[in-house]
């Protein structure tokens, strides 16, 4: 749906109302989203001392991960666009550097740690496409 406003200034803009928000349709969007889940429950698993530390800084990095995948695709231009997908990216790098140190400090095992990189590959993977994507409309 589209609903035009004339502005006092005599400018006419176009609002575009969705019914859902494009990105929830990206598969990179839903990765994200799987894998900031999996952290999540990986959290539980973390000692209570931890809770106000590192747990925090993973909980930040891994929901930013889709956060910004979001907040990118609902950018008009490609630029910013890719910009959020780069942001996004280093918050996975980021969360799976925790969650090794994590590993070495006995919080989760070898295997959940395996399956966070499988995710992230997935995801990182997608996101390359996506990223590949809206390189070939910049040159259009």
């Amino acid at each position: 749906m589209r609903i035009a406003l004339l502005l006092p200034t005599n400018k006419l803009i176009i609002l575009i109302i969705m019914k859902e928000f494009f990105y929830k349709k990206l598969d990179a969007y839903k990765i994200a989203k799987e894998f900031t889940l999996y952290v999540y429950q990986l959290l539980r698993q973390f000692p209570q001392h931890e809770q106000y530390a590192l747990c925090e800084q993973l909980r930040r990095a891994a929901v930013s991960v889709p956060s910004n995948i979001a907040e990118g695709m609902g950018r008009m231009a490609i630029k910013e666009r890719l910009h959020f997908l780069e942001i996004s990216y280093a918050s996975i790098t980021e969360v799976l550097c925790q969650l090794d140190i994590s590993q070495s400090l006995g919080y989760i095992s070898e295997e959940n740690l395996s399956q966070a990189e499988e995710i992230a590959e997935r995801l990182t993977r997608v996101m390359s496409g996506l990223r590949k994507s809206l390189l070939e409309k910049t040159t259009q």
